[in-house]
């Protein structure tokens, strides 16, 4: 019996190995600043397609980037609503529970992990701690990552 479970378990490791390959990040992480962000957002959506197209999968729907957008939408008006320059602790609280969330959904599906590595959501997310303006220069970064893959990829399949 000991020896069925460990095939069972070689066979389900060889499997996991070839169906979730890790993805390759080919944009290096920068941090994000004024004169920045759009540029690595754009290098970001267009290293995506190109990728999707050449390996033919469908590159990251819309709405899988907009409930992303729509989880920080909550935060950025409460954010933006307050007057100091750190945010408080519920805000950093609320800012690693969207780490969670992102972390889950890239688990749901390829594109988003592809999407949310690329684009290094997560790196981003750490390096603002209770940084305000770093947390309003993430947000527009996200929102750039909407318009482009909007205006480069264009609508869903």
């Amino acid at each position: 019996m000991g020896y069925n479970n460990n095939q069972n378990n070689v066979r389900n490791n060889n499997h996991h190995q070839s169906y979730n390959e890790p993805y390759q990040p080919t944009v290096p992480y920068k941090e994000l600043d004024e004169s920045s962000y759009v540029e690595i957002a754009e290098k970001v959506i267009n290293t995506l397609n190109n990728n999707a197209i050449a390996n033919k999968k469908k590159v990251l729907t819309t709405s899988k980037i907009r409930n992303i957008l729509a989880l920080n939408a909550e935060i950025y008006n409460d954010v933006i609503n307050d007057a100091s320059s750190e945010l408080p602790s519920d805000i950093v609280g609320r800012i690693n529970y969207l780490k969670v969330r992102v972390l889950y959904e890239s688990g749901r599906e390829s594109s988003v992990k592809d999407f949310v590595t690329e684009a290094s959501l997560l790196k981003h997310i750490e390096n603002i701690k209770n940084n305000k303006s770093k947390y309003l220069l993430f947000s527009r970064y996200l929102e750039a990552l909407v318009a482009y893959r909007k205006f480069i990829v264009g609508k869903d399949e």
